[in-house]
């Protein structure tokens, strides 16, 4: 199906409903029974996460009744709701809250992401800050921009690439084992300058608005990676899986690289797995 300007604008309005409605209320007013861990001490889980996923879901589900909704919430209660993602007339890939670690904490840096996936496409993506109440949005084919509160629309550009010592970007090798985990934690050095969010909504916006070079991830969910490698993409920029094949919605592991263009991916990949 086509998944025209209409459809995102009502997802944009979906979106920020949620961040309204179930997420901002509880921000920095949460109690010690309100955040639950997953897997880790930083895999959590709070009343908003699961409270804006229902929602949204919710919503998504009246309007588009035929379509599968593959939400991270769900995911953690039923892993079998990614099966037929590769293949699916029409998918939404929801993370209610991106950077719960940062939320749960009082922190500003967290995200609501969503992407629309089409027989295994992601054919929009659309990454929400109900802080700063504005998105970063692209339909596959249209460019990537920020939409502002007033309904401005800004349009993004990848920054340009450059050697090496003068990049800047993130690595999360904290998901690696040794000795790949101290090789990539020691050639990360090599660049300019790092940085770690804790929230891939926001590394994904500063790559796309051109305020940071690469990215590096080794845990591939989709609900964390499709909305903002669409974004990046339409912005300009190359990503590949570390082996150098294409992401699709259907990868869970890999690792993916994000770089200005397939050059510096290559240079940035030689960099960070040298000896």
């Amino acid at each position: 199906m086509h998944f025209d300007d209409q459809n995102v604008d009502w997802l944009t309005v979906l979106l920020a409903e949620a961040a309204t409605v179930e997420i901002m209320p509880r921000w920095r007013r949460l109690s010690a029974e309100d955040i639950r861990q997953k897997t880790s001490a930083t895999d959590l889980v709070t009343e908003a996460d699961v409270n804006a996923e229902r929602y949204i879901t919710a919503r998504l589900k009246e309007r588009f009744p035929a379509a599968l909704v593959v939400g991270e919430e769900a995911h953690a209660a039923d892993a079998s709701v990614l099966d037929g993602l590769g293949d699916a007339d029409l998918a939404f890939v929801l993370d209610p809250v991106d950077g719960t670690l940062n939320f749960a904490s009082g922190m500003p840096l967290f995200g609501v992401m969503l992407a629309v996936v089409v027989k295994g496409e992601t054919v929009a993506g659309i990454i929400h800050d109900p802080v700063g109440q504005d998105f970063i949005l692209a339909v596959k084919g249209g460019g990537a921009h920020v939409r502002h509160g007033d309904g401005r629309l800004e349009p993004c550009r990848v920054a340009p690439a450059l050697p090496v010592p003068s990049m800047n970007g993130a690595v999360s090798w904290h998901y690696t084992k040794e000795p790949e985990r101290s090789m990539l934690a020691r050639n990360q050095a090599k660049f300019n300058a790092h940085f770690n969010f804790r929230c891939a909504a926001h590394e994904y916006r500063l790559l796309a608005t051109g305020n940071a070079h690469f990215v590096v991830y080794m845990k591939l969910m989709p609900w964390d990676h499709l909305p903002g490698t669409l974004i990046h993409a339409e912005a300009g920029g190359y990503s590949a899986r570390l082996d150098g094949s294409a992401y699709l919605p259907s990868h869970v592991g890999g690792g993916l690289l994000a770089a200005p263009d397939k050059e510096s991916w290559q240079e940035i990949r030689r960099t960070l797995w040298a000896d």
